[in-house]
């Protein structure tokens, strides 16, 4: 056979399992553009980007129309409240010359696409197989995450690496950023932890299943099974290195959501039972004749990070998250309907304190910040709306990957509770894929 034929056999084949579990109400072209674009995610948001437009159409054509879903009634209320907000502060820029207007209305683009996307993706997730393949693409994606990362901090790797005369770039900083922590091809290691944060418990889903089809016997399921032990050790790797203190949470609260609550009665214990020495080791209060002998056993880069002590001296007042939400609740209460604009506390924080920083690390009170407390509090309850309801619908005791795609919306909701990586393009699109699925299930 040519070695053209061979191409069009390799050709079809790739579309054949392109094709397999696309939900019948999902556009044909636009369930593959939407699995490639979710499996670029990480390594390059424009070429991701460009392919998810697709489904991004495909997905809002022949449906019923939106304004029959009451959650993007809610999201239309949230949309007119940003743009009644960023109009505020364009019709009041002079009571704060030091702030870009442009800002605010730049700033939407972080929300109102996304409030599209939210609807128009969701005949793509309509289903569990559907939703397991686009698990399982987020957990490939991760793969380019895991290899720069582990090479920039162990093999010394460093960028920046360009390709497509500088369509995509990697900056891989040489030692980590901040230094001494894996940032890899996302280029900060805080934005890296959320990113592994929000795979990991799908990974874990797909041990799970490699183990019971080894256990079963079934064939071909070993070399999966290594392959995906080998992710799993390199994502605890990985995730460890990244020095994050978020990270090494949802390491830990993700396996009992994703075992399900058949195993809580032997893994809850066991889980206990290894944490007790790192919270000896963490806890202040904690008598010597207890303490020490868990710091001997727990290394003190974990223990030493846990309580700050690594950092003790170091940290500036004006740095401290105590210190910025304190500042940003009297900016709530100086403007609490349409708030500041958009980016608004990177201006204000460092003219009341001489430090900057970019943002709150906390979403409730960026959103209150930069849109009032009325579009926040949609927002926040919105989000908590979807949990709760596919946790009551039963999505936390349903197929393995349903309740790894519970855990993962879960995981990445809670980091901005003391972050907001999503303020990253590409954490920003796979959140709102991943609250599109809970909304598939609640539905």
């Amino acid at each position: 056979m040519s070695f053209q034929g061979v191409s069009a056999l390799r050709g079809v084949a790739l579309i054949d399992r392109l094709d397999a579990h696309r939900p019948p109400q999902a556009d044909p072209l636009g369930w593959r553009c939407f699995q490639l674009g979710v499996l670029l995610l990480p390594a390059s948001a424009l070429f991701a980007g460009a392919l998810l437009l697709v489904p991004l159409i495909q997905g809002s054509r022949r449906r019923r129309a939106w304004w029959h879903d009451r959650v993007n009634a809610v999201l239309l209320v949230i949309a007119a409240l940003m743009v009644l907000g960023a109009v505020s502060v364009s019709l009041r820029a002079q009571e704060l010359p030091a702030y870009p207007i442009s800002l605010a209305w730049f700033g939407l683009f972080n929300w109102l696409p996304f409030f599209w996307a939210f609807w128009a993706f969701q005949p793509y997730l309509a289903d569990s197989p559907a939703r397991r393949r686009i698990a399982l693409a987020l957990v490939a994606g991760t793969v380019p995450v895991l290899v720069t990362g582990l090479g920039q901090l162990l093999l010394g790797w460093h960028g920046p690496w360009q390709i497509l005369g500088g369509a995509v770039i990697w900056h891989l900083k040489q030692g980590g950023n901040p230094r001494e922590r894996l940032s890899g091809l996302f280029d900060y290691a805080n934005i890296t932890a959320a990113w592994l944060s929000l795979s990991w418990p799908l990974l874990l889903a797909a041990l799970i299943c490699c183990w019971r089809r080894w256990r079963e016997r079934l064939s071909g399921s070993s070399w999966r099974l290594l392959v995906v032990l080998g992710l799993v050790v390199a994502q605890v790797g990985a995730m460890y290195l990244t020095d994050s203190r978020n990270a090494w949470g949802v390491m830990l609260m993700a396996v009992p959501l994703v075992a399900g609550p058949g195993s809580w009665l032997w893994l809850l214990p066991l889980l206990i039972l290894g944490l007790l020495p790192v919270l000896l080791a963490t806890l202040p209060g904690v008598p010597s004749l207890l303490q020490d002998p868990a710091r001997t056993l727990v290394p003190q880069s974990i223990w030493g990070r846990l309580n700050d002590f690594n950092h003790q001296g170091e940290r500036k007042l004006a740095s401290l998250r105590i210190t910025q939400w304190s500042v940003a609740s009297g900016l709530i209460a100086e403007r609490p309907w349409l708030g500041w604009g958009a980016a608004a506390f990177s201006v204000i924080y460092p003219l009341r304190t001489g430090r900057w920083h970019g943002h709150t690390h906390n979403i409730a009170f960026d959103l209150a910040i930069s849109y009032g407390v009325p579009a926040a509090a949609l927002i926040v309850t919105l989000v908590l709306w979807l949990h709760i309801r596919g946790m009551r619908q039963g999505m936390l005791t349903g197929p393995v990957f349903d309740r790894a795609w519970w855990a993962a919306a879960f995981m990445l909701a809670a980091l901005h509770a003391t972050d907001i990586p999503m303020y990253d393009s590409r954490v920003n699109i796979a959140g709102w894929i991943l609250l599109a699925g809970l909304r598939c299930w609640s539905r």
